[in-house]
């Protein structure tokens, strides 16, 4: 049995403000919740079976019906296992490092590209993921799906995003960022650490933020008929991390 007032914050965790408020967000599905009960602190878990409740999570679950799990899940087909945990609390602004590739988005705003990339961050190792004040939450329902657990692995930090790359111009660290005018990816020498700076899906990257960009990328185009202007912000982050990634171990050979 699921409490009303229970209902009531689980519903209110789909918006940013009320996820601030309380400081917890949601995870829906056995594989992810159990994921993140391995890294992050569960504030309640609930299945609709004991088998729900498998997996390698350590954490008791409350057992609710069927009809329960679909007035709390986001999902259109309810899964068994949904999850409330603690939004993990960052102890200081971050700061831009000189040894390790950092990715930065300048008011990324559709949540399923932000979950998309957070969940790259996970697949290249990249520890950290710096984004503009503005930019959409992390820890969204969507978001989260989106990040298939890799949101408990990369940390995702919110800042002023001229001031980040004011500190790491400070540190003589390269910043990159996507551009039309951009030089071909392909054809540049890229350096093991620096920021990598990708824009919002309609605007691309702010003013605000260019004038801290040291080298402009351009992601050329291999065909010249198929109508397509403009690439998906999370496929091209995939497409700009795997280059920098592939830089680097031609360096170590």
């Amino acid at each position: 049995m699921i409490s009303k007032s229970t209902i009531s914050l689980i519903a209110s965790l789909e918006h940013k403000k009320y996820r601030d408020r309380h400081g917890l967000f949601v995870a829906e599905g056995v594989k992810l919740v159990d994921e993140l009960c391995a890294r992050l602190t569960p504030y309640a878990i609930f299945a609709t079976t004991a088998s729900g409740d498998g997996g390698s999570s350590s954490y008791n679950s409350t057992i609710i019906s069927e009809a329960e799990m679909k007035k709390i899940s986001f999902l259109k087909t309810p899964s068994p296992k949904l999850g409330i945990f603690r939004i993990p609390q960052s102890a200081s602004p971050p700061l831009p490092s000189p040894c390790k590739l950092t990715l930065a988005l300048d008011g990324v705003q559709d949540p399923g590209n932000m979950g998309a990339i957070v969940r790259l961050c996970g697949w290249f190792g990249i520890d950290m993921l710096v984004c503009s004040s503005g930019a959409a939450s992390c820890y969204s329902p969507k978001a989260v799906q989106a990040s298939m657990g890799a949101i408990a692995h990369v940390e995702t930090l919110y800042t002023d995003l001229p001031d980040f790359l004011c500190m790491a111009a400070a540190k003589n660290i390269p910043v990159y960022g996507t551009f039309l005018e951009g030089r071909n990816i392909y054809r540049e020498p890229l350096s093991e650490g620096c920021i990598v700076v990708m824009g919002s899906e309609g605007k691309g990257i702010t003013p605000e933020v260019a004038q801290h960009i040291s080298h402009k990328l351009y992601i050329p185009s291999f065909s010249a008929s198929c109508g397509v202007e403009s690439l998906n912000v999370a496929i091209a982050s995939a497409i700009v991390c795997s280059e920098l990634f592939k830089k680097r171990m031609e360096n170590e050979k």
